[in-house]
């Protein structure tokens, strides 16, 4: 049970990071994001969830979009990279923190 939890909140829960992630490599609209997702990541995030977050992170400046071919495209900003970048540092500091 405990580890479930960890792995919720480390995906579900943090999205956030794992779309930051994507578009920081390449720009995609939202239905490509989520198609490459669950092969990529492991897990699927629920539609609307994954909207929500991705609305968010716009309204944050971390991403940004612009309409292409009829589709709206969504590409990481300077300072998604950054926030993207800070949450791995202190990832991989906990983790080091937490070895045996």
């Amino acid at each position: 049970m405990a580890f479930e939890r960890l792995v919720e909140k480390l995906t579900k829960e943090n999205l956030w990071l794992y779309i930051l992630k994507m578009l920081s490599e390449s720009p995609d609209y939202p239905m490509g994001l989520k198609k490459r997702f669950g092969s990529r990541f492991g897990f699927e995030p629920a539609s609307i969830t994954f909207y929500m977050v991705l609305y968010r992170l716009k309204r944050e400046g971390l991403v940004e979009s612009e309409v292409k071919g009829g589709r709206t495209v969504y590409r990481c900003t300077r300072r998604g990279e950054e926030e993207l970048n800070r949450a791995v540092r202190y990832l991989l500091e906990t983790s080091e923190k937490l070895k045996p």
